[in-house]
């Protein structure tokens, strides 16, 4: 494990960002201070008009100040503006939300209601395991339907969830990042951590008039206080921790000297764990349905499948919106994919076949909205809590390097896309978007945009989350976000702008073993000696650093990565579970 004390870049550098940021953030002559202006509006470069013969017109005689273009979404040289003292900066694009409000607005008219916001966070899935981003039948686990939905959607090429699955679920409900809500790594077998005492977007959202359901994997704590419906959802079924727990000690292929040990058994019997799917009401006890073991559990996502299903039939006729926290059981490991599905991927691997299985469940929800006519006012986001799982194959597939619980992109860049009928334009976008966002987003498409968050939350609390409903919903919308961060337990790590991404860390799997498999939670992590930033559109290996070549760049990111360790000067880390050190 890393030192205490990392290191981050040389003196110089560090000076150097320090004085960079203090001359951007100061007024020049008679100028308002940068927190209370507003930002100018980026404008896309426009493409040159097609001919009526198809061929491209000769591209305009008066071309931009000084050589080159600039581009959409790209915000290195932007100015930022805070929407609360304890909110992150955001861009802001005064065109895009005026185009958004107005649409939001003449939709509620239609509809009568606000919006409903299904979330459909899927376990351990790759970047590229979805057809829609290149996998699919090409890797052996093809998804005709979530590709279908995907066309009509907004595909978000560049979004980050957190390094593994509780920290990314937190992070959601909470709009912060690990370092302020605490929970830094999963907590197992009844250890603790959990989401109790926290503002969690169910609460806020049921305070605002919304139905709220969870269903499916929920691993936030399973102290009574942590529970689902003891943080605001009115209905929850589902199971309390991750996949594995219920099956590696009663499986014999995986972990013999446990199974085939009555002692040891018994000894894992003991401890304080739920072992069952259970079901509970709105400030209710647990109660449990089945005790999950090597049976019932494939059949878990079938079940739940129906249980969302049924959910969303009897919201059709309410008068209130919804908001279903879908939760999928596929594909963590060790899967245990439904009878009818074993075998029926091309790669016919048990990753495999659950990725199919996941097809068919994303394609029983969606359907549900469009039979009882609640899709064109229903945003979904589908997506998946952190990069593909490399220490126990078969696995997700992503084309960058690393894998869950590392920080390199394979570990925190997930497949992801906002689908809205009829509001979200179809298209593509490497706009910067963190998991972290849909708190924002959700809660501004529930009335409480931008700043107006701020008074739903104590002032102890920072909202790391951006609102993105105008990126998502204007015709051509671009991020509201400048920049993600990295983290690695309680240290803010490392920072993407752009193309660019600065890393004051590596880890590195094969560091301490050599043989078996290698994953985000093998090996050992060690600070970089200066500094490290790669381009991830020409290197998304993130194997050759370009820092010193590029120095101008690595200035701003590291002044960017200095701006949020002054915000946990203000607002200081939690731990509440980490990884020992």
């Amino acid at each position: 494990m890393p030192p205490r004390n990392v290191h981050t870049s040389n003196a110089l550098l560090r000076r150097t960002a320090a004085l960079s940021l203090a001359l951007a953030c100061t007024p020049r002559p008679g100028e308002r201070p940068a927190a209370e202006q507003e930002p100018p509006v980026a404008t896309p470069q426009q493409a040159p008009p097609i001919a009526p013969d198809g061929l491209a017109e000769p591209e305009p005689a008066v071309r931009p100040p000084g050589p080159g273009y600039d581009h959409p979404d790209q915000f290195l040289s932007a100015r930022t503006s805070r929407p609360a003292a304890n909110m992150e900066p955001v861009v802001t694009h005064a065109a895009q939300v005026r185009t958004a409000r107005d649409k939001l607005g003449a939709l509620q008219q239609r509809m009568g209601k606000r919006p409903n916001v299904l979330i459909f966070l899927m376990d351990d899935v790759g970047w590229m395991d979805p057809g829609f981003n290149g996998g699919g039948g090409s890797v052996g686990n093809p998804t005709p339907q979530i590709d279908r939905v995907a066309a009509e959607s907004l595909v978000l090429t560049s979004a980050y969830s957190q390094p593994s699955c509780s920290p990314t679920r937190a992070t959601i409900m909470t709009g912060q990042y690990p370092v302020h809500h605490g929970i830094l790594r999963p907590p197992m077998y009844g250890q603790s951590g959990g989401l109790e005492g926290a503002v969690t977007l169910a609460r806020l959202l049921s305070q605002l008039g919304y139905v709220t359901q969870a269903i499916g994997k929920w691993h936030l704590g399973e102290n009574e206080g942590s529970q689902p419906q003891n943080v605001g959802f009115d209905d929850f079924r589902g199971f309390l921790s991750v996949s594995d727990m219920y099956t590696e000690w009663r499986d014999p292929n995986f972990n013999p000297e446990i199974a085939l040990s009555p002692a040891r058994t018994a000894f894992i019997r003991s401890l304080p764990f739920s072992r069952a799917d259970v079901h509970a009401v709105r400030g209710g006890p647990l109660e449990t349905v089945q005790v999950i073991d090597l049976e019932t559990i494939q059949d878990l996502d079938q079940e739940w499948a129906a249980y969302g299903e049924r959910f969303l039939r009897r919201m059709a006729d309410d008068s209130r919106p919804f908001f279903l926290y879908y939760n999928t059981r596929g594909c963590h490991f060790d899967n245990y994919p439904n009878h009818h599905y074993r075998g029926r991927s091309p790669a016919r691997t048990t990753y495999s076949d659950c990725m199919v299985e996941m097809d068919d469940v994303f394609a029983r929800l969606y359907r549900t909205l469009e039979q009882t006519g609640q899709v064109d006012n229903t945003l979904v986001l589908f997506t998946s809590d952190n990069g593909p799982e490399q220490e126990v194959a078969p696995y997700g597939h992503t084309p960058f390097r690393g894998g869950k619980g590392s920080t390199w992109e394979g570990g925190v860049r997930v497949p992801t896309f906002a689908s809205w009928r009829g509001t979200i334009t179809p298209r593509r976008s490497d706009g910067l978007f963190d998991l972290a966002d849909i708190f924002n987003t959700a809660l501004a498409l529930a009335g409480r945009p931008g700043a107006e968050l701020s008074a739903l939350m104590p002032n102890d609390r920072y909202v790391d989350g951006v609102d993105q409903t105008s990126f998502l919903v204007a015709d051509d919308g671009e991020s509201n976000r400048r920049s993600v961060l990295y983290f690695w337990n309680d240290r803010p790590v490392g920072t993407r702008i752009d193309e660019f991404k600065f890393s004051t860390i590596a880890q590195m799997p094969q560091l301490v073993t050599q043989r078996g498999q290698q994953g985000g939670f093998t090996g050992a992590v060690v600070p970089s000696a200066g500094a490290l930033m790669y381009n991830l559109y020409t290197n998304p290996q993130e194997d050759d650093s370009i820092a010193i070549r590029h120095a101008p760049v690595a200035i701003a990111l590291e002044a960017e990565l200095l701006r949020y360790r002054e915000v946990l000067k203000k607002f200081p880390a939690r731990k509440q579970i980490e990884f020992t050190q």
